[in-house]
C-alpha cells in the first residue's frame, strides 16, 4: 500500500525555500559579510596600514589637483605641435597661449594661435590659421559617453582648400584612408560663434576659385545664425555661393536644423532650401532643390557630374543626403521646349556612380539634337525658335566628348519619350539607354518609333583613350518615303517603304569626326512602292515622255519594283557598291561615292529605258554638292552606249540577294526585290 503524502512537511519547506521575503534574505547576506569580509572588516576598523593607505591616496589626489590648477599648460604646447606634426606630415603649432580649465561641470580649454600647415605639394599656404579657438563641454555627458558643447567660439580663422589636377586635397590629414563620401559628423553644439572667419578655396581640375566670408553668432531674439557668402570665378566665369543657417540656441538632436544655400556660376544657378534632419550629422539633410541655366553639362563645373548637353533647362524637385548616397528626386520641369521629370541618384563613393531615370511626356526632338552637339535657341516660354545649329555650318554635329569626365564616373540612364511633338521625320516615341563602366560608355538601346517603322540600334564608345574609338551599329525598318519627299499639290511623289543598316566604326571625338574617320558599310532598301510616273521615266531621261509628263503636271505613277543603295566605307568615303532603281518603265543604276567628312556627295544615275520610245536622250543624270544642299543635274556631254537590260540585271541581282540577312532578317517577306530582279532577266 502507497505511503500517504507528507502535505504538511512539503508545505513547511516550501514556505522556507520560496516565500521567505527578499528583505530578510538580504538581511542575511549583509550579516554573513559582517561577519567574514576582511576588506568590510578593515574598512569598519581601520588599522594603522589601512589609515596610511588611505592618507596616501588623498594627498595625491590634493596633489594632483593642485598641480592641474596651477600647471602651466603652455608646457604643452611644443610636444603637441610636434606629435600632430609627425602624426599628419605638416607643420602643426600652436602659437600662443594655451589654458584649460579642468575644475567646473562645464569643463573649457581656449587655443591661441593654432597653425596647420599645408601638406608638402601645397606648403605655400597654411590649410588652417587661427587667432583662438573657445570649445567647453558638460561634464556628466561627458562621463556618460556623449559629447556636448555648451559653446564652441572661432576668432577670425582663415582656412584655405587646395585641391590640385591631380585630385590630392589639402585639408586631408589621411590622404591614404579610403574616401568613403560619408559627410562630417560634428558634436552636439548649443553655441556656434565664429568671428570673421576667412575660406579661400582653389580646385584646379575645375579652374574653380572662391573667397567667401564666415560668421556665426547668435543674437537675444534667436535671429541670427550661420552665414558663409563668396565669391570667386569657375573657368573663368564669376562665381557667387550663399549658405545660411538657423541660429543654435536650444538645438536639439532630433530637431531639425533649417539651411539655404545659393550657388551661381558657369552659366547655372542652383538653390536648396532645406534642413540637416539630425542636426551635426551633415551627412544627412532633405532640402528643396531648383536649378536652372543654359546648358545641363556645364553643371559639371559646380558638382563635379558628368551631364549632356542640352538646350536650357529649369528643374524642381527633392534633394535628399543620405551619408555617401545623393537622391534627385520626384523632380519636374523642362529642357528646352520639353518637359523632363524622373529621378537621378548619386553614389558618392571612392568612384563616383550616377544613375538616372528620365522620362518626358511630350519630347521636341530638337532638343536631343543638342544633346549630340548642336545648338538651339529657345524663347522666354523655352519654345525653340528654330532649327538646331551645327557648329560651323555641318550636318553632323562636331562638338567634343569630353573624354576625361566621362573616365572620371560610372552610371547608366533610362530615358523615354512617350510622345514627340509633331517633326519632319514623323518620330513618335523615343526609348534610350546607357551605361557607363570604365570609360566605356554603351548605349542599348538607341529607339525611334515612327509614325509608320521604327530605327533601333545600339552603340559603344571607348573613351578609355584621349581620342575615344567608336562602334555604331543602326538598322532602319519600313521607314516611309513619302516621309521624306513630301507631297506636293496633293500627290505624294514617291511612297513605300525604306529598311537600311548602318554598321560603322572608328575614332572621333565627335560626331563629325567619327563618320569623317569610319570605315564600315551602310545599305537601303526598298522593296516596292510607288513613283510619280514623270520621275520614273526621266531616270532613262525620256525626253518625249518623262518631260511631257512632268511639264503636263500627270500625276500617274509608276511601281518602284526594287531600289537598292550599298555602299562600303573607308576612311570616312562611302562608295556604292550597288545602286539600282528598278521601275516598270524604267532600270537604272549609279555609281560614285560620299565624303562623310566634307559631306558632300557625288553621285551618277545611268538609265536603260524597258520601252521603246520614239524621241529619247540617253545622258546620266549626277547628284553632288553638299548634303544639306546637293545639286541635280544632266550631264549632257556624256552619251551612254546601249548596255542592255541582260548585262545590268546580271550585274546588280547577287549583290542585292546577299544584302537581304544583312538589312533585316525579316527582309525575306518583301522579297521583290531579288524576285522582280531575277524575273525581268
Amino acid at each position: 500500500m502507497a505511503k500517504p503524502l507528507n502535505w504538511r512537511g512539503f508545505g513547511s519547506r516550501f514556505h522556507s525555500r520560496a516565500l521567505v521575503p527578499a528583505a530578510a534574505r538580504a538581511r542575511a547576506w549583509r550579516d554573513w559579510v559582517c561577519d567574514n569580509d576582511p576588506v568590510y572588516a578593515a574598512a569598519r576598523h581601520p588599522g594603522v596600514a589601512e589609515k596610511t593607505a588611505l592618507g596616501v591616496v588623498l594627498v595625491l589626489t590634493l596633489a594632483a589637483a593642485l598641480f592641474l590648477a596651477l600647471f602651466d599648460w603652455n608646457m604643452l604646447r611644443g610636444p603637441i605641435g610636434r606629435w600632430a606634426s609627425a602624426r599628419y606630415d605638416r607643420q602643426i603649432a600652436l602659437t600662443g597661449d594655451l589654458d584649460v580649465n579642468l575644475f567646473s561641470w562645464t569643463p573649457s580649454a581656449v587655443v591661441r594661435g593654432l597653425k596647420i600647415g599645408g601638406p608638402d605639394w601645397a606648403r605655400a599656404q597654411d590649410t588652417a590659421d587661427v587667432d583662438e579657438i573657445y570649445a567647453s563641454v558638460r561634464l556628466r555627458k561627458l562621463l556618460a559617453g556623449q559629447v556636448e558643447m555648451p559653446l564652441l567660439r572661432f576668432t577670425r580663422p582663415k582656412v584655405v582648400l587646395i585641391a590640385d589636377r591631380d585630385g590630392r586635397k589639402s585639408w586631408e590629414l589621411n590622404p591614404n584612408r579610403p574616401d568613403t563620401g560619408e559627410g562630417l559628423k560634428l558634436p552636439v553644439i548649443q553655441q556656434l560663434v565664429i568671428t570673421d572667419g576667412q575660406l579661400s578655396f582653389d580646385e584646379q581640375r575645375r579652374e574653380m576659385t572662391l573667397q567667401a566670408a564666415v560668421n556665426a553668432h547668435e543674437a537675444a531674439n534667436g535671429a541670427a545664425g550661420f552665414l558663409l557668402e563668396g565669391r570667386g570665378a569657375v573657368h573663368g566665369s564669376p562665381l557667387t555661393l550663399k549658405i545660411e543657417g538657423g541660429p543654435f540656441v536650444n538645438i536639439r538632436r532630433n530637431r531639425p536644423y533649417g539651411f539655404e544655400a545659393e550657388v551661381s556660376g558657369a552659366g547655372s544657378s542652383l538653390t536648396a532650401r532645406g534642413a540637416i534632419t539630425r542636426p551635426f550629422d551633415l551627412g544627412r539633410f532633405d532640402a528643396t532643390l531648383t536649378m536652372q541655366g543654359r546648358d545641363l553639362s556645364d553643371l559639371y563645373l559646380l558638382t563635379g557630374l558628368t551631364l549632356p548637353n542640352t538646350p536650357p533647362y529649369r528643374l524642381s524637385g527633392a534633394l535628399n543626403r543620405n551619408e555617401r548616397v545623393w537622391t534627385f528626386k520626384d523632380f519636374d520641369g523642362r529642357v528646352g521646349a520639353s518637359d523632363l521629370s524622373g529621378e537621378v541618384r548619386v553614389d558618392a563613393a571612392r568612384r563616383l556612380r550616377v544613375d538616372a531615370d528620365l522620362r518626358s511626356r511630350r519630347l521636341d526632338i530638337d532638343d536631343l539634337a543638342a544633346v549630340l552637339g548642336a545648338r538651339t535657341r529657345t524663347d522666354a516660354a523655352g519654345r525653340n525658335t528654330e532649327a538646331p545649329v551645327v557648329v560651323g555650318g555641318k550636318l553632323l554635329p562636331d562638338a567634343k566628348l569630353q573624354t576625361e569626365r566621362l573616365r572620371a564616373m560610372d552610371g547608366s540612364l533610362t530615358y523615354r519619350a512617350a510622345a514627340v511633338k509633331a517633326n519632319a521625320f514623323d518620330v513618335r516615341a523615343v526609348d534610350l539607354g546607357a551605361d557607363l563602366k570604365a570609360g566605356v560608355l554603351k548605349l542599348d538601346p538607341v529607339s525611334f518609333d515612327f509614325n509608320r517603322g521604327t530605327l533601333n540600334g545600339t552603340a559603344r564608345i571607348d573613351a578609355t583613350r584621349d581620342t575615344p574609338y567608336n562602334t555604331v551599329d543602326m538598322r532602319l525598318s519600313g521607314y516611309p518615303l513619302e516621309s521624306i519627299i513630301r507631297a506636293r499639290n496633293g500627290s505624294v511623289p514617291l511612297s513605300g517603304r525604306a529598311l537600311g543598316r548602318a554598321r560603322l566604326e572608328g575614332p572621333g571625338a565627335s560626331l563629325h569626326d567619327f563618320a569623317a574617320a569610319s570605315k564600315g558599310s551602310m545599305s537601303l532598301v526598298v522593296p516596292n512602292g510607288r513613283m510619280r510616273a514623270a520621275f520614273a521615266e526621266l531616270l532613262g531621261i525620256n525626253a518625249s515622255a518623262g518631260l511631257l509628263k512632268l511639264l503636263s503636271g500627270d500625276q500617274s505613277e509608276s511601281q518602284i519594283r526594287c531600289a537598292v543603295a550599298d555602299f562600303n566605307v573607308s576612311g570616312g568615303r562611302a562608295t556604292a557598291r550597288t545602286f539600282v532603281i528598278d521601275t516598270d518603265v524604267v532600270l537604272a543604276q549609279g555609281k560614285g561615292s560620299i565624303d562623310l567628312g566634307a559631306e558632300t556627295l557625288n553621285l551618277r544615275i545611268e538609265g536603260e529605258s524597258k520601252k521603246p520610245r520614239l524621241l529619247r536622250l540617253w545622258a546620266p543624270i549626277t547628284v553632288s554638292g553638299p548634303l544639306t544642299a546637293p545639286r541635280v543635274g544632266v550631264d549632257v556631254g556624256g552619251v551612254v552606249g546601249q548596255g542592255g537590260l541582260a548585262g545590268l540585271l546580271g550585274a546588280v541581282v547577287a549583290p542585292v540577294t546577299a544584302l537581304f540577312a544583312f538589312v533585316d532578317p525579316g527582309l525575306a517577306d518583301d522579297a521583290d526585290c531579288g524576285r522582280l530582279i531575277a524575273g525581268a532577266r
